[in-house]
């Protein structure tokens, strides 16, 4: 019955890939999975305005044990503390992963240790691979010849993109060191220097562009 159930739910994601959807990423942990309000929202417009994306302007909220993520291809990740997958959380997104999904997974400043600890509980046999500067989500649809663009300072470290893939796609993309999120925020919540937010929006641009692409 698991495996019958397993199938139903790739012909379901397989039905609705081509929907331009954004969903965010409710998980367990305690960790602050709804920080950014406005970011997700300003990103969609951003894209609908500019790279002629047709995405639902309101993203939804789903569960990462729930079978509602088959519903969106793409599924965006934040927070800054502790993240936490079940065993059953774990299976569920493997599945969506390797049936097509998509998920950003995007440091707001504090989920680094927590993430990648329960990424290995997704994919026992899967590292984070740094993304090379020439890899084609920094040209999707705005060129970023250096790779991922630093919005805000936090530790000071270099800005870095990390990588999952399967038989050469990437199924989930970690951004470190960044903040891509902040920046697509409201103005007036960071009072980040207009071409600090241009950046930001069009990394997260790409990331879609990309995203719906392959």
């Amino acid at each position: 019955m698991k495996n019958i159930a397993a199938i139903i739910l790739c012909l379901v994601f397989a039905a609705t890939v081509n929907a331009q959807q954004i969903a965010i990423l409710k998980y367990q942990g305690g960790g602050d999975w709804y920080s950014n309000p406005t970011a997700l929202p300003n990103l969609i417009k951003f894209s609908n305005q500019n790279i002629k994306t047709a995405i639902d302007p309101q993203p939804q909220t789903v569960e990462t044990g729930s079978t509602d993520i088959f519903q969106y291809p793409f599924l965006h990740m934040t927070g800054h503390g502790n993240v936490f997958f079940s065993e059953e959380d774990a299976q569920n997104l493997r599945e969506y992963l390797l049936g097509g999904g998509f998920l950003h997974i995007d440091d707001n400043y504090g989920m680094n240790e927590f993430i990648r600890r329960e990424l290995k509980k997704v994919f026992p046999d899967k590292e984070l691979e740094e993304l090379p500067a020439s890899h084609p989500i920094f040209s999707a649809a705005y060129s970023f010849p250096s790779g991922l663009p630093k919005i805000h300072e936090h530790d000071g470290l270099r800005p870095q993109a990390f990588g999952i893939f399967d038989n050469g796609r990437l199924l989930c993309l970690f951004t470190y060191e960044s903040d891509l999120g902040d920046g697509w925020e409201d103005q007036q919540v960071h009072n980040d220097p207009e071409e600090v937010r241009l950046k930001a929006l069009q990394m997260g641009a790409n990331i879609i562009k990309y995203a719906f692409s392959n």
